[in-house]
């Protein structure tokens, strides 16, 4: 007989999602049963697995018309934070793992991304634009700490005078502060730190592998000391949910030393919508008709809209009356600047191993 595709909880203890229901590309169901016997041994809790991968090229180029940016990097494959609203989770499809729980225990890493980054910057035709990381998986999630391979990113823009701007939910950003502060400083380093909710509960819940909102505010705090200026990014914010914390959140963030604000609705594409909806059944039976209903009022009657100009914010009553309540506060506590571009007229590539050096 087959089983619910939802594991027990002893088996996904510490993730987001419930289970790991096949990507959309795969052509068969992947489902656990029972073979009748009446005693079963106890499977394991997942544990996450990291497979190298050597990358033929690690700038990615984007054309999206709502992303202020036009090429990206990512350092990693798959997310352990296991933020169960993360829109990139789709993205596990298009290498034939669920979006589920494979996306937050199967995970990419690219050991050779700061050399093939050094080889493209030295490219004669590469011309500087602002390189985003953190756009689709975390470049601070826990594997970082043994693999260091957004260290080495960090080390290779500092010494190409190159402009970054990196979003992370994770602490171990700290560790960088004494690369990310000078570039701050030189107005080539920006960091956005995202937080959801304040209230440690929910985000144990909600974002199981992500630290604590206190110790991101203390991150804020630490980057700002550093000379490397922060936004805060109220990011997702869910309807029914975490939306009466967004004027907290902004205060809250604004005390540790951000100079700057902006949010993003909730967005629920391909396969985030069913893991959601596993997750606030689960967590919040009560109040999943509200929440639900919310979501649908700001995306034009369904669980996501991907038009452009409008994933992002939402659109009818309810998204206009959370981006003027978010204008509103963030003008109150002054994170409604415009923070000047990042500099590109700095870039300079080192010498590298052999070159004959200047005498001038």
């Amino acid at each position: 007989m087959e089983t619910d595709p939802i594991l027990s909880p002893d088996r996904r203890k510490g993730r987001g999602a419930a289970s790991n229901r096949t990507g959309r590309f795969e052509r068969f169901e992947r489902t656990g049963f029972s073979d009748g016997w009446a005693e079963e041994e106890a499977l394991p809790p997942l544990k996450a697995e990291v497979r190298e991968e050597l990358a033929k090229s690690i700038i990615t180029r984007n054309t999206s018309p709502d992303i202020p940016f036009d090429r990206s990097i990512n350092p990693y494959r798959g997310c352990e934070h296991g933020c169960i609203y993360c829109f990139a989770r789709p993205s596990h499809a298009y290498w034939g793992l669920s979006p589920g729980l494979d996306f937050e225990t199967r995970l990419t890493a690219k050991p050779n991304a700061p050399e093939l980054l050094e080889a493209e910057l030295r490219n004669p035709r590469y011309r500087p634009r602002v390189i985003a990381i953190g756009t689709n998986t975390d470049p601070y999630q826990p594997i970082e700490r043994d693999r260091r391979i957004m260290r080495g990113v960090l080390e290779v823009l500092q010494a190409f005078q190159h402009p970054v701007g990196i979003v992370t939910k994770g602490t171990l950003v700290e560790r960088d502060a004494d690369i990310l502060g000078p570039m701050g400083q030189a107005g080539l380093a920006r960091v956005g730190i995202s937080i959801t909710t304040l209230d440690r509960g929910l985000a144990r819940k909600m974002e199981p592998r992500v630290p604590s909102p206190a110790r991101r505010l203390r991150a804020i705090e630490v980057l700002s000391r550093a000379g490397c200026e922060v936004r805060v990014m109220v990011s997702p914010i869910v309807p029914g949910l975490t939306d009466p914390e967004i004027e907290a959140i902004l205060t809250a963030a604004r005390d540790a030393g951000a100079v700057a604000a902006s949010f993003v609705a909730l967005r629920l594409p391909r396969e985030v919508s069913p893991l959601w909806r596993d997750w606030l059944e689960e967590h919040y039976p009560a109040r999943f008709n509200r929440v639900m209903e919310k979501i649908r009022e700001m995306h034009g009657g369904r669980d996501y809209c991907s038009d452009w100009g409008k994933r992002m914010t939402g659109t009818g009553t309810y998204a206009e009356l959370i981006r003027a309540r978010f204008r509103r506060a963030s003008r109150a506590l002054g994170l409604d600047r415009d923070l000047p571009p990042l500099r590109t007229d700095l870039f300079c590539p080192p010498p590298a191993k052999g070159d004959q050096l200047s005498l001038l």
